[in-house]
């Protein structure tokens, strides 16, 4: 994620540079006489630095970075247990400048300094997490200080490490999130920190988005591993000295370097690591979850790395503001997503016509490797073999690692450089007709970071925005972020809350849930052949019809119906008796139940909250109505008593009435920001959502999973336990009688593998929530990383699962409704 700009990033209006201008022209006619000014060095006029629209020079001093390195003697060590530690016989890193300059080296921790961090960051969690909330408060407010009195260097060293950072960003950070520790108790109280976190970043992640995840860690009372990548490594060390200074208790903030895929994996393996965090490239990502799966750490991932965002300018959009935001954010030196230009062929001409005018005289955007321009270059070939047509202000040089500003003209949404750009300062431009094209064409990508739209129609600016499958909309503006507002990573772009109040809770566990993965090695599990093992074959017996057991139909799209494939299972009684017979779900009825889900899964999001509760209302009236029904399956099939099947049925209700309830009390907000402006924060559906339920407590886990998920207007794919199948295909004839359309809530019997890895593989399917083996939660880990999915992963412990079910604790339904949801911001400039 990139950081707050220093300025406003709001275009201003032509009409007011203009105004500028003519008052800045008469002064220096008065005062100047006409004589030229300069500029960087170079004698240009007013009128030139107008049109040029080019930014004055910045100083380049790192005279008091270099002091700092020198103290260090070249080489920075790891950060452990609130000391520098320069280990013997480690491989080392340089860390090199733009020029290529070696200006310190890091070094490369073994596993030994692993296990030592851990311990340490085990040791600083018992003392960070017993003190009280205001000194943990304090303690961060002190860091402000210690950041102002050492800002300088700490620019500096960013930007030798080529991670430019403001300094100004991240007090505005640790303010933020020093109030949050100071109100944890009273806001957040029945929640506990996690223990200790690891949070790691890539080599090319900037240092803001590193501490949006360790400040927030920090101030719910965990302890912080951070493994940085090469970039931030040098002045995450420089600030983990600053929170030592600033009275941080020893152990509570490790810093380990080296190679971040070979680091983060062992210390996710120690027992007393807790949760892992990830901030960084696609790749990457996916290779870290893959690397620990099975370990029984939780990972979440925040995909900021090589995200296509679009830019999309409607026919009633400021054309100059526009395309004066087009050039700011698109051909900046170091920027973390790439931007694709989508223009209403109502105004097409004018946009290219100003994008010619506005990149005459720009200069050539630095790259980080020659590597990366032989990318460019054979990217811009191939879109000019496809009848693509450049704007560039001039031709590229013959060699070196740079390449001008450059516009691919007349692409197709299918073309290598939309879906695939590289690395480098190339903008392609696509085209629509109406607005409904135009958001579909900003839904193209496969990433779901932001979007910036432009258009003085605030209408269709909202209704964009809400169409719009990113986790930040800004409106006429660009590249807005507060630490106040929450961000979701849509699709492809991550699976984690990042700021606000909402992204605390990745550093939190509800206090009455012992609910968690078993820590352990990963197991030898074979991915390919997990789930494809065939049920036993039912043969006829030979018995009597009068004894036959009743047969029972899944459920999908509104209608009963049997699986795919014809076979059923035995349903058996406490005794081992057969009871019934149920289908024998596979693939293809996972296909069907996706395609009927996904068909009315919009509609249903887009229905008022009063309208969904009214639903979820008349459900609990017809599972009211059912009662005696169900609790006599439940008797039948648990073996438990009827006073106490009656009681789960009970509850059920109550979980259906509650749910209703909250469908219209979440609602998000609308907050004023740093910059001038208001963000709209949403809570918005997931979209269709696998949930692989217990064994314990049959119908209330399954009622009070699918209602959480169904009143925040998500679409259902239920597999109900195995074991205990009967409540659930039961409750059909509660769905059928109530007024929950059909397809929003689908039911497939089976095995639990068989219909896990179906559900894992299809690409349809955004969330995962699972309960049952460590083999299952192991190959969840490892698939759905790619596509990414969110994952809600919990082994079988019976005893504490039917405490939970039945505990109407609000931390637990809370967690339920923060699983069922992911966030929107839109940023709206009023001025």
């Amino acid at each position: 994620m990139e950081e707050p700009p220093g300025r406003n990033t709001v275009s201003v209006r032509k009409r007011h540079y203009e105004l500028t201008f003519v008052t800045f022209r008469s002064s220096a006619r008065a005062i100047l006489g006409e004589t030229e000014l300069m500029a960087g060095g170079t004698t240009k006029t007013v009128h030139d630095i107008f049109q040029s629209m080019e930014y004055g020079p910045t100083g380049s001093s790192t005279a008091t970075a270099q002091a700092w390195l020198e103290h260090q003697s070249g080489a920075l060590g790891l950060f452990i247990d609130g000391k520098f530690v320069l280990p013997a016989g480690r491989q080392t890193c340089s860390v090199t400048d733009s020029s290529g300059r070696c200006v310190c080296t890091t070094v490369c921790a073994a596993d030994e300094d692993v296990i030592l961090s851990v311990s340490s960051g085990a040791s600083g969690f018992k003392a960070w997490s017993a003190l009280p909330c205001h000194v943990r408060a304090k303690t961060l407010l002190r860091l402000v200080d210690g950041l102002q009195r050492h800002g300088q260097c700490l620019s500096e060293l960013c930007d030798l490490a080529q991670a430019p950072s403001s300094p100004s960003a991240l007090v505005r950070l640790l303010q933020y999130y020093s109030g949050w520790a100071q109100l944890r108790d009273a806001l957040l109280p029945d929640w506990t920190p996690r223990g200790v976190v690891a949070v790691v970043v890539s080599d090319d992640c900037s240092l803001y988005s590193l501490m949006l995840k360790a400040l927030p860690a920090l101030a719910m009372g965990n302890a912080v591993v951070v493994i940085p990548g090469l970039e931030t490594a040098t002045p995450v060390l420089l600030l983990a000295q600053l929170f030592i200074e600033a009275g941080l208790p020893a152990g509570v903030l490790n810093v380990v370097t080296g190679d971040v895929l070979s680091l983060a994996p062992r210390v996710a393996q120690n027992p007393l690591t807790s949760y892992v965090t990830y901030t960084g490239n696609k790749k990457d990502g996916e290779m870290l979850c893959r690397a620990t799966a099975g370990m029984g750490v939780p990972v979440s991932l925040s995909i900021s790395l090589g995200a296509t965002c679009p830019f999309l300018i409607f026919e009633s959009a400021d054309i100059d503001s526009a395309v004066d935001g087009v050039i700011e954010t698109a051909f900046k030196k170091r920027r973390e997503c790439q931007w694709q230009l989508c223009v209403q062929e109502s105004v097409l001409d004018s946009v290219v016509a100003r994008l010619k005018s506005r990149m005459a005289g720009m200069k050539s955007v630095p790259l980080q490797t020659e590597g990366n321009r032989r990318l460019v270059e054979a990217a811009v070939q191939e879109a000019q073999q496809q009848g693509a047509t450049l704007i560039q202000p001039f031709a590229p040089p013959p060699s070196g690692a740079s390449y001008p500003p450059t516009v691919l003209c007349g692409v197709a949404p299918s073309s290598p450089c939309v879906v695939t750009p590289p690395p480098g300062p190339l903008l392609p431009l696509l085209s629509f007709r109406s607005h409904t094209e135009g958001v579909t064409l900003g839904n193209h990508s496969p990433h779901g970071l932001a979007a910036s739209l432009w258009t003085e129609d605030l209408t269709l600016a909202l209704e964009a925005a809400k169409s719009l499958s990113v986790g930040s909309v800004w409106v006429n503006s660009h590249s807005v972020w507060d630490p106040s507002r929450p961000l979701s990573g849509h699709k492809e772009s991550g699976n984690c809350t990042d700021g606000g109040k909402e992204g605390l809770f990745q550093f939190l566990r509800p206090s009455s849930s012992s609910l968690s993965l078993p820590r352990s090695s990963s197991t030898s599990v074979d991915y390919s052949k997990f789930g494809t093992a065939t049920s036993a074959a039912i043969i006829p017996q030979g018995s009597e019809s009068s004894s036959c057991s009743c047969s029972y139909l899944q459920f999908v799209g509104g209608k009963q119906c049997k699986s795919e494939s014809g076979s059923s299972v035995s349903v058996l009684a406490p005794g081992g008796a057969v009871l019934a017979y149920c289908p024998d779900a596979g693939r293809k009825d996972v296909r069907n139940a996706v395609e009927a889900a996904t068909k009315v899964q919009p509609g249903w999001m887009k229905r008022s909250t009063a309208d969904r509760a009214q639903s979820i209302f008349t459900l609990a009236n017809a599972l009211e109505l059912k009662r005696r029904d169900l609790a006599t399956s439940l008797h039948s099939q648990t073996g438990v008593s009827l006073e106490e099947a009656d009681k789960e049925v009970e509850l059920s209700i109550a979980q259906l009435f509650d749910w209703a309830a909250r469908c219209d009390k979440e609602m998000g907000g609308v907050a004023p920001v740093p910059q001038s402006g208001l963000a709209i924060s949403l809570p918005e559906a997931l979209g269709v959502v696998g949930v692989v339920l217990p064994d314990s407590s049959p119908l209330l886990s399954m009622v009070s999973l699918m209602a959480a998920a169904v009143a925040m207007g998500n679409a259902v794919i239920m597999v109900p336990s195995p074991k205990y199948p009967l409540p659930a295909l039961e409750f059909i004839q509660v769905l059928l009688s109530s007024n929950i359309p059909a397809g929003v809530v689908n039911i497939l019997t089976g095995g639990r593998d068989q219909l896990t890895r179906a559900l894992a593989n299809h690409s349809v399917i955004k969330a995962i929530w699972y309960w049952g083996s460590a083999e299952g939660c192991q190959y969840l880990q490892h698939t759905c990383a790619s596509p990414l999915k969110n994952l809600w992963l919990n082994c079988h412990q019976e005893n504490d699962e039917r405490r939970v079910w039945s505990l109407p604790h609000p931390s637990l339904m809370e967690e339920r409704w923060r699983r069922a949801v992911q966030w929107k911001n839109v940023w709206i400039p009023t001025a």
